[in-house]
């Protein structure tokens, strides 16, 4: 499980090397402090969703505005051999930069499906780089969420990356 995610952030600090956009701190600030709070509050209601279609809970995402960026697959321990987590997430390469050269945390949303996410998601993944589209929203649309845990949302500078 540490070795994927391990990968995928060393991909995507080589494509930040090669973004163009400069952005500031400023900017990674402003743009945490406008997405936390939205996902802070829907917190205390996450488990209204264990058992749902993961669409009722991108549902709730969309009616908070927030925007879904990019997305991982992971799995659910280190032992398993089937994908079972979604990791979200609400900042594109720009801003994890920003992030990454300042030990900020990255808000992220950690989801776990009752079944294997099927193995087309590899595919997918690489395809589309990892972007969400609505091919993703489909994809995952009936989907049934066994576990929902926010990561990096209790401040950008707070080392502690739990709920």
């Amino acid at each position: 499980m540490k070795t994927i995610f391990l990968k995928l952030l060393l991909i995507i600090n080589l494509l930040f090397i090669f973004s163009c956009k400069a952005q500031t701190t400023t900017d990674y600030i402003n743009f945490y402090n406008n997405v936390v709070p939205k996902l802070n509050s829907i917190i205390p209601n996450k488990t209204q969703f264990y058992g749902q279609n993961f669409s009722n809970f991108s549902n709730e995402l969309q009616n908070k505005n927030i925007n879904i960026v990019m997305l991982g697959y992971d799995y659910k321990t280190d032992h398993d051999t089937k994908f079972q987590v979604l990791n979200i997430f609400f900042s594109d390469f720009n801003m994890w930069n920003i992030a990454t050269e300042n030990s900020y945390r990255f808000p992220r949303i950690k989801i776990t499906f009752e079944n294997e996410i099927p193995n087309q998601i590899r595919d997918l993944v690489a395809q589309y780089e990892g972007e969400w589209n609505p091919t993703f929203e489909q994809f995952f649309a009936n989907m049934k969420i066994e576990k929902i845990e926010f990561i990096g949302v209790k401040g950008y500078n707070v080392e502690d990356w739990s709920e």
